[in-house]
């Protein structure tokens, strides 16, 4: 049963449905959860929330009023004790489990679709000059986050599928998962992940006052054509400045996603320290799910080929630690990666492996090299105890002539693309 109650009444073990409040002010990405410790209460009250729903089935309901009578004045030779406070419930822990890539692709491409609905009418919307609603972001960037933090080879793998059409939808997505992902492999906090996951969402909305003929041209850009793509940074930074609720994190990542730590990036040529963290992040997880995705005048790179593209260039693009620290994140062999093992066969990546060695994925074999013929797809984990099979190189599918290898990956998931 819901119940609306002040933010004075919460205490440690009620359910909190939901906070009174715009989602970008609130101290946690998660829209409902177990308030478990102090800590979390002091968040909350600190906040200038006034009101929260909770639900009594799931957690403790509000202290009954007690009624106060009026009592004789204590004696020196009798005081009374004071009522001892009833001790907290013990601290139920919002974790999130980890689950396997089958079990999360499903859940992941359901997040996908209706996320790319979204995005396109909030994009649509700034493009007919309205004002940018960035409220229903709420439960997109929750949703997202929840599903890399279950796993994140499921959601930022099918984010990588995408047509010339819905381009600048899916890589908003894409962008969003990455930054989920890297900002927990920094160890940022809560709010500054939810943070990070939404300027990635709104990173290139700025795309909506540029041609579509001239995003989806397939050959060279003309010097104009090109000065046009270079100033969505700022176009977006005005569309989100005018807006409401939308955090100085979002418009820094907006406005600054496309400077490089040499200083030769747009639009003010910034360098160094002189970009802030989150926008260093943005600009690696813009430019590796750019160049890894299929665009009307190029095929895209191969994840783990992609990698080594940018870590050529990471000495005067990229931040070398938060690099890294996304290489890291997604695996030096990222899902979706072709690569040759050590007995003779083709496999693609299927999951890394939470806390094992980034060179141990799960794999899916389903060519013999030796035999030049497809055999039986097999899922196998390099990590597993006597697995004498390693990665001996990462391969190119065009050069076995492996046509549309993401059905691999996919598994049973490739039959409801």
């Amino acid at each position: 049963m819901l119940k609306k109650i002040e933010i004075t009444q919460l205490r440690i073990g009620m359910y909190v449905q939901e906070l009174c409040s715009s989602w970008i002010d609130t101290p946690f990405w998660q829209k409902s959860f177990m308030l478990s410790d102090r800590e979390e209460l002091k968040k909350i009250q600190a906040t200038k929330i006034r009101h929260a729903w909770i639900d009594v089935s799931k957690g403790l309901d509000v202290l009954k009023d007690v009624e106060i009578k009026p009592q004789a004045e204590p004696t020196s030779e009798s005081k009374a004790e004071p009522e001892p406070e009833p001790l907290p419930p013990p601290a139920v822990p919002r974790q999130i489990t980890a689950v396997s890539m089958d079990d999360e692709l499903g859940r992941a491409s359901a997040i996908v679709s209706k996320s790319k609905q979204a995005v396109f009418s909030m994009f649509n919307e700034a493009r007919m000059g309205k004002a940018v609603d960035v409220g229903n972001a709420q439960s997109m960037v929750e949703e997202i986050a929840e599903s890399v933090m279950r796993n994140p080879g499921a959601l930022i793998g099918l984010a990588r599928l995408k047509t010339k059409d819905d381009y600048t939808y899916m890589h908003s997505i894409a962008v969003c998962a990455l930054m989920v992902a890297l900002a927990k492999q920094l160890g940022l906090s809560e709010e500054e992940t939810r943070e990070a996951g939404l300027a990635g969402l709104l990173h290139d909305i700025g795309k909506m006052m540029v041609d579509a003929d001239i995003l989806n041209k397939p050959g060279k850009l003309t010097d104009a054509e090109f000065v046009s793509v270079k100033e969505h940074p700022v176009a977006g930074y005005k569309m989100l400045k005018g807006a409401s609720g939308v955090s100085k994190v979002a418009l820094d990542v907006c406005l600054h996603h496309h400077e490089k730590i040499d200083g030769s990036g747009y639009p003010r040529r910034l360098k160094g320290d002189e970009i802030s963290v989150f926008a260093r992040m943005g600009a690696v997880c813009d430019v590796y799910d750019a160049i890894t995705s299929d665009r009307p005048y190029k095929q895209g790179w191969c994840p783990a080929e992609s990698l080594r593209k940018m870590a050529e260039w990471s000495s005067g693009h990229f931040d070398e630690k938060i690099f890294q620290a996304f290489v890291k994140s997604i695996g030096i062999f990222p899902v979706g990666t072709l690569v040759k093992l050590e007995s003779g066969r083709l496999a693609v990546v299927v999951e890394q492996q939470v806390g094992k060695s980034l060179l141990l994925p799960k794999v899916r074999v389903f060519f013999s090299v030796k035999a030049m013929a497809y055999i039986t797809p097999e899922l196998i984990d390099l990590s597993r105890m006597g697995m004498n099979d390693k990665i001996a190189s990462r391969e190119d599918a065009a050069k076995w002539g492996i046509k549309d290898i993401n059905r691999y990956w996919l598994g049973e998931a490739a039959n409801n693309r």
